[in-house]
């Protein structure tokens, strides 16, 4: 069988050439650069307001990367801790502000408001340039077989650090 490295080992993303699509840290969190394709307008070619979600899940997931959550070691724990776990959106509130169109570049910016015990909240603005086009708070949550769970430790603490220490990777 063919083997591959697991892509998601602190070596691996030390050394993975492609790290600087993840976006950036900055004060406070998490930028990450979007540009808008044709895929991503409706018929009277702006964003379709569900690729906003997409472009906000890919900037939470980017954030993650970049303060040092390995989503493998994550999971491996998780599993140990307990097992059958899932993240879930619990709640997620959006105010669309301004259409986005083709060819834009917009900026996902994610920030953690609050680090609670079985879940995380996060805020996140979509801008372009210095224009809001979107604001929401997000709301994810930790369950195993069905209920709601402690975070696990370790993005726990690199949460509470991006959290405590806006802007320290």
């Amino acid at each position: 069988m063919n083997e591959r490295p697991d892509p998601f080992t602190p070596e691996a993303l030390k050394s993975d050439p492609y790290l600087h699509l993840a976006g950036r840290l900055v004060p406070g969190g998490h930028v990450l650069p979007v540009r808008v394709y044709y895929e991503d307008t409706d018929f009277s070619g702006i964003v379709y307001h569900a690729n906003y979600l997409k472009f906000m899940e890919r900037a939470r997931s980017d954030n993650l990367r970049l303060i040092g959550v390995v989503q493998g070691d994550l999971f491996g724990e998780a599993l140990a801790e307990a097992p059958g776990f899932a993240f879930v959106v619990r709640s997620m509130e959006l105010q669309f502000l301004r259409p986005a169109r083709i060819d834009d570049v917009l900026e996902v910016h994610t920030s953690p408001s609050e680090v609670a015990g079985a879940s995380i909240t996060l805020t996140q603005k979509v801008m372009r340039r210095d224009e809001l086009m979107v604001v929401g708070q997000v709301k994810v949550a930790f369950v195993s077989q069905g209920r709601a769970r402690r975070i696990p430790d370790a993005l726990r603490t690199a949460m509470k650090a991006a959290l405590d220490h806006p802007g320290k990777p």
